[in-house]
């Protein structure tokens, strides 16, 4: 399989205070990983290490097999969903379009190829009809999957979604995971989260982070892992059929 990623030894620290320590990484082809930990545990950080725009203080970042900066346009990227700014008067279609810019020179026009790949992309995420509905009137749930569309545009190799339900109400969770989990038949996913209840039916493999990654390349988390990881006790309950493990902080 191919590496998407590849992690080696990644120290950052600010201001003389560690983030992240010694993290080692792999992401193959069509992985659904899902990194977890609590606020301030360098998800943010890890992030911005694999795509280039942190230096880490030393260690090895590949991303599709070389420099972050130069490859890091192949990979779509979720950010965490922010309310303030969805009353801007734009609509699905050209929300969608603008994904495209990365690709395309300066005062280009978007050409019968974008506007293509833009119905493709609402159409992989359910939202063609909505293409000329104002982005500020779409739930969160909707919103989330037009954002996955925007990123999705440039055909990318990775999808990056930093706290994906962040702002979706649980009912339109199940259907939000149950996209992702229909693309990462073509696509690697990785998805940092501090939600742990949402992830054992659908993800592949989750990974534990708060300065350490503790990481054993399946969906199976210790309860020592756990601990580390949020420093405190952790209880564990059955949940589902067949059985799912999860842990309640």
């Amino acid at each position: 399989m191919t590496e998407v990623i590849d992690l080696k030894d990644i120290w950052v620290s600010y201001d003389d205070v560690s983030v992240l320590e010694a993290v080692d990484l792999t992401v193959e082809d069509k992985d659904f990983l899902a990194i977890i930990g609590p606020n301030g545990g360098g998800k943010s950080t890890l992030l911005k290490v694999i795509l280039g725009l942190i230096k880490p203080d030393r260690g090895s970042v590949k991303l599709l097999g070389g420099n972050p900066k130069k490859t890091r346009k192949y990979v779509g990227y979720v950010p965490q969903y922010i309310s303030s700014n969805l009353e801007f008067p734009i609509n699905v279609w050209e929300v969608v379009l603008m994904g495209r810019l990365s690709h395309k020179g300066p005062f280009r026009s978007f050409n019968e190829e974008d506007k293509k790949a833009a119905e493709e992309a609402l159409n992989t995420v359910g939202m063609l009809e909505f293409r000329d509905r104002q982005i500020g009137e779409l739930s969160g749930g909707q919103k989330q999957r037009v954002f996955i569309a925007r990123s999705l545009v440039t055909r990318p190799r990775l999808l990056i979604l930093d706290e994906p339900s962040t702002g979706i109400d649980s009912r339109r969770q199940k259907e939000f995971y149950e996209l992702l989990n229909r693309l990462k038949s073509e696509i690697a996913i990785l998805m940092v989260t501090h939600d742990i209840s949402a992830l054992s039916v659908y993800v592949d493999k989750i990974a534990c982070l708060n300065k350490q990654l503790h990481y054993h390349n399946s969906k199976e988390v210790s309860p020592e892992d756990l601990e580390a990881t949020y420093q405190c006790p952790v209880e564990l309950i059955a949940h589902g059929v067949p059985h799912r493990v999860l842990k309640l902080h």
